[in-house]
């Protein structure tokens, strides 16, 4: 079973390259993907947030899921699965960016996207909730399109952002019934 998934995973890797890499889309999704370096647009706009007193409760909730991402999911998770990024597995897949110095699982890009989008998708309304999830889901596509990662990272970086969010939400709306 895990020799398929595998198998999958490469399989899909060198399907994008072969079929949806084009030269126009390149540099778009090397952009999209450079958005996401150290989680710089989701932190940007969590200040952003941060400076208004009606967002700032959202602010720093998507401060806490960011650190809560990088915390379970480059800090902990990278390094008890410490698995090898895909172009050092695949010798025909071209890599579009410089080398990552970490282990490929789960997307940390893709992890604090979905940390951050999920919370203003949820807190903000829909015209600004929703172009964020539409960006989180474009940074995990970028992820496979650069070739820096399996597809079962970016769908674990997704989970994980996910939860992590979910759970920061339920720490700020429940810390009254948890905290005396």
């Amino acid at each position: 079973m895990m020799d398929f998934l595998l198998d999958l995973d490469m399989n899909l890797l060198l399907w994008i390259q072969d079929v949806v890499r084009t030269p126009f889309l390149d540099p778009i999704f090397i952009v999209i993907t450079k958005l996401g370096n150290g989680g710089a647009v989701w932190i940007i706009l969590s200040v952003v947030l941060l400076l208004n007193r009606k967002t700032r409760k959202i602010g720093m909730m998507s401060m806490m899921a960011l650190a809560g991402s990088f915390l379970i999911n480059n800090l902990i998770l990278k390094n008890i699965v410490e698995r090898v990024r895909p172009y050092e597995v695949i010798t025909n897949l071209h890599l579009l960016v410089n080398r990552a110095k970490d282990f490929s699982f789960p997307s940390g890009h893709t992890g604090s996207s979905f940390a951050a989008a999920f919370i203003f998708y949820q807190e903000l309304p829909g015209k600004y909730g929703i172009p964020a999830m539409i960006l989180a889901g474009l940074m995990g596509i970028s992820r496979l399109y650069i070739g820096i990662h399996y597809p079962s990272d970016v769908l674990a970086g997704v989970v994980t952002g996910i939860a992590i969010a979910v759970f920061v939400r339920m720490m700020f709306y429940n810390r009254n019934k948890v905290l005396p």
